[in-house]
């Protein structure tokens, strides 16, 4: 079995290109850029509640806390939240009518929280419709250490930012592309 697609910049427009025309666009731009910038597994984000993201003056935690019943390993682990998606589920938040701490923060069009399963084939169809081939849910998340791995983060913060307890599988994630062999050496 492949590895899921690495997104490119130019895919990760094309996709919100995409999404910016379709029903559910506010949720699914920020479930997507949820993956892409905090390198979180499509059931953490699944099983994430308003509360587990929202502060009680209602802003956004820089800090979420996954408990083990929200993680693979079941080890909890603490997921940084950087900015510029502060800034985007602030906004969503902001929309949403309901903002009981205990309801899912995605929800689907039924209004039901989101299983992994359902976020997995959702992504899949979401990819696919945009004309990104090879994409899948886990494209975020291998993009997310890709993208932190070009920019000369090493790979011990990697493994914890992911919630690795291995660097040898952090390592498998990271896709080595063109752009990082040049900038490479150029430092020579």
């Amino acid at each position: 079995m492949s590895q899921a697609k690495t997104l490119t910049p130019a895919e990760l427009e094309q996709v919100l290109t995409y999404i910016e025309k379709q029903n559910f666009a506010q949720r699914n731009r920020v479930m997507l850029l949820t993956g892409m910038y905090s390198g979180m597994r499509v059931s953490e984000i699944a099983s994430l509640s308003v509360g587990d993201v929202m502060n009680a003056n209602g802003s956004v935690k820089a800090e979420v806390r996954l408990s083990a019943e929200q993680t693979k390993g079941r080890h909890p682990r603490t997921v940084f939240f950087p900015e510029k998606l502060r800034v985007e589920l602030q906004h969503y938040l902001n929309q949403r009518n309901s903002l009981n701490l205990k309801h899912p923060l995605f929800i689907t069009a039924g209004h039901r929280g989101f299983t992994a399963s359902v976020m997995t084939q959702h992504f899949y169809w979401l990819f696919k419709k945009a004309g990104i081939d090879g994409a899948s849910s886990h494209s975020m998340r291998r993009s997310f250490i890709t993208n932190l791995a070009s920019k000369g983060i090493g790979v011990r913060v990697l493994a914890s930012l992911a919630g690795h307890r291995s660097i040898a599988v952090t390592q498998r994630y990271i896709d080595v592309h063109d752009d990082m062999k040049r900038n490479a050496v150029e430092l020579i």
